[in-house]
């Protein structure tokens, strides 16, 4: 059978590319899509190595007249965040990516592609095979676990590569060089529950669903919706009229992913089921217009429970809870005053995860500017104070400030 691929130019990239989404390839799970790396090294007989944490380097000698030409290094991730629909039956430590064609584009079905970063390791892949290229030495990087916050590159020895011109090839607009790039800090805030016996009235399980979600730095400038602050926003709205006891709520899975789906599981008074879910559907009415140029497949789907609950949060947890998710910022918070279109920092509401006995909600800021990352983390900080909540704020990684002056940049 043909493949998907069949026919495309560079025909060796796209067989490339073929063959890394039928690899299993999720950050931090990357040792078959290595193995792969080093199998087209050793059948090509060039020289690699790999650290203690996975990272791969291949060496190819300068063509002909070039050998003695400064070493450029080409650097593409293995991995790929792994994210499906709900409703998709894949499993992504074992299953190949499944493909369609769109026109001019290829998509996943139900998952995420895997072209980030598999493009660009195809590309290097396809790189190392060419022979009729004309080009100086060459080392081929291939890093793990970028998308879980860069730390198979952080851990490159300085005796595992020799060159010191580096070309990145993670990136998205054709034509265009990148010459900077943001930090990036995690924050968990943790926010303790105190519940309540169930009082009568009946369960409902309320879902948006269908959004484009996407990377949380490459799209969080495209006016998508987040799942999780639209399902705060109908629920906090509605409640100001309607009462209603929250059981859980859940959202997102990445931290580096806007939130495609959200769910929250409340209970409510009999005599006002009719008018909570009408403001409910009122409310998502509202959304869908501010959102109908951005989200065509926004859909809200409201359900009854089954079974009895035990337990469900008190008065003052759950005003606090959809107070602190209502206030916690998402979305570009500052574009840059030097270059213009550019996002300087960010904030992504990314996941939202609820137990017996608190609230944990997960969020990634980025910035070019490492004092803007520090008060946006500053920020989400006094948030989670107001809200009596603790907070964990990992060391980040730093900020790519752009050069402008950069020698490699006048070359290109």
């Amino acid at each position: 059978m043909a493949s998907i691929f069949s026919n495309l130019e560079p025909a060796l990239l796209w067989k490339h590319f073929d063959e890394l989404r039928k690899i299993p390839r999720c950050s931090g799970e990357e040792t078959a899509v290595g193995d792969y790396v080093v199998s087209v090294a050793k059948k090509l007989n060039l020289d690699f190595k790999r650290d203690d944490v996975g990272n791969i380097v291949v060496q190819k000698s300068g063509s002909t007249g070039h050998e003695n030409a400064s070493v450029v290094i080409l650097q593409g991730h293995l991995d790929m965040v792994c994210e499906k629909d709900s409703g998709v039956a894949h499993d992504f430590v074992k299953d190949p990516i499944q493909i369609e064609r769109d026109g001019d584009w290829f998509k996943a079905k139900g998952t995420t592609l895997g072209a980030d970063n598999g493009i660009g390791v195809a590309a290097a892949l396809a790189v190392m095979e060419e022979d009729a290229l004309v080009h100086g030495p060459l080392e081929l990087l291939f890093t793990v676990d970028e998308e879980r916050g860069l730390t198979g590159a952080s851990q490159i020895q300085p005796d595992f590569l020799t060159g010191r011109t580096f070309l990145n090839l993670d990136s998205e607009e054709e034509g265009a060089f990148f010459i900077g790039c943001s930090g990036g800090g995690d924050t968990l805030i943790t926010l303790p529950l105190q519940k309540r016996d169930t009082p009568e009235g009946t369960g409902l399980s309320i879902a948006i669903t269908g959004l484009r979600g996407g990377h949380s730095g490459i799209d969080i400038d495209q006016g998508r919706a987040n799942a999780i602050k639209l399902v705060t926003r109908m629920l906090w709205k509605v409640g100001k009229n309607h009462p209603f006891f929250l059981i859980q709520f859940h959202g997102g899975n990445k931290r580096n992913a806007i939130a495609r789906e959200a769910r929250a599981e409340v209970i409510v008074p009999k005599a006002a089921m009719s008018a909570f879910q009408q403001e409910l559907r009122n409310a998502f009415e509202d959304i869908i217009f501010e959102f109908k140029a951005v989200e065509k497949d926004m859909d809200l789907k409201i359900e009854e429970l089954s079974g009895r609950v035990s337990e469900v949060c008190d008065t003052d947890s759950q005003a606090m809870f959809l107070n602190l998710l209502l206030g916690l910022p998402h979305g570009v918070l500052a574009m840059s005053q030097e270059i213009p279109d550019l996002v300087e920092t960010s904030n992504n509401l990314a996941t939202v995860a609820w137990s017996e006995q608190n609230a944990k909600v997960g969020l990634s800021s980025r910035s070019s500017i490492g004092s803007a990352l520090q008060a946006t983390k500053d920020m989400l900080r006094a948030l989670a104070e107001m809200a009596g909540a603790d907070i964990d704020q990992p060391e980040g990684y730093p900020g790519w400030t752009p050069n402008l002056d950069s020698p490699i940049l006048h070359v290109m």
